[in-house]
């Protein structure tokens, strides 16, 4: 097979699902991942032969299942790392990358950060990484995501202090003021969206990690913000990642519960998805 075909039948397998555009995005992130192929090497040398491997059929019928491209390759890149991901685990989005700069350049002292809902790692990691002299915890409720986060903890060497807890249960039960920046990128999706996603997350990612009841959207922001009113330092912040939909909600909620300097920002796709404040 050569490179040419290589990258036209991954673009077939994928199309059905995704449509022309990200089909062709998807079979360049595997020519990349799984064949070592860069855009240029096909470009340039279109004819040259290369071996698909004996999982190729497989990882075709993957894509035409509508199976995450991440959960194929076991990969997803996230602020400049490689982190293992799979069945059970979010896969973590470039939109969080966002909230992690924004955190890293407003708090670039803090000692002391919690992710809540840590998933794969990527928030907590990418701050421990950007921040090396915060002492990072990440906390899931889900055994199966900490193994993600054990996994890329090790492989990044970030240090990172993993705990199974269930913030919805108080299972927690740290020192007032314990924490200089609490983070969250909680569930958020009303359940009713569930029909109008695509299969590729519907499907496959942890519904647990995606969606909310229809009738408490805010369920997991109001738990994070009453936890963070005891559990931050003087002068700590708590930060965000929203639905777009719920954004403005979650602004008015954290106001109630008596927050302050609730800024929410927009992220690349000018959706209002980021919010920082202050007990």
């Amino acid at each position: 097979m050569t490179r040419r075909e290589l990258q036209e039948r991954l673009v077939a397998a994928a199309q059905p699902v995704y449509g022309e555009r990200e089909a062709a995005t998807i079979a360049r992130l595997v020519a990349e991942k799984r064949y070592g192929l860069s855009r240029a090497d096909i470009a340039l040398v279109p004819g040259a032969e290369v071996d698909p491997g004996e999982g190729f059929e497989r990882l075709l019928a993957d894509l035409a299942a509508a199976r995450p491209v991440q959960y194929i390759l076991g990969v997803a890149d996230f602020d400049g790392m490689e982190l293992a991901v799979g069945e059970g685990v979010l896969i973590p989005r470039p939109e969080t990358e966002e909230l992690v700069r924004w955190i890293s350049t407003d708090s670039p002292d803090a000692k002391t950060i919690l992710d809540i809902g840590t998933g794969s790692g990527a928030i907590a990691i990418a701050l421990a990484r950007r921040l090396p002299g915060a002492r990072v915890t990440g906390i899931d409720i889900s055994p199966g995501a900490l193994r993600y986060a054990r996994l890329n903890n090790e492989r990044t060497g970030a240090g990172v202090e993993l705990i199974e807890a269930d913030i919805l249960n108080a299972d927690l039960a740290p020192a007032p003021g314990e924490f200089d920046v609490i983070v969250s990128n909680p569930p958020y999706i009303p359940a009713v969206e569930r029909a109008r996603m695509a299969a590729n997350v519907v499907d496959h990612e942890p519904p647990g990690a995606l969606f909310v009841p229809d009738a408490d959207p805010l369920l997991f922001y109001r738990a994070i913000a009453r936890f963070a009113r005891r559990s931050l330092a003087p002068g700590g912040t708590l930060w965000f990642e929203t639905h777009e939909t719920t954004a403005a909600g979650v602004v008015g909620m954290l106001e109630a519960e008596g927050f302050a300097d609730v800024e929410l920002r927009e992220d690349i796709n000018s959706k209002p998805r980021m919010i920082r404040c202050r007990p």
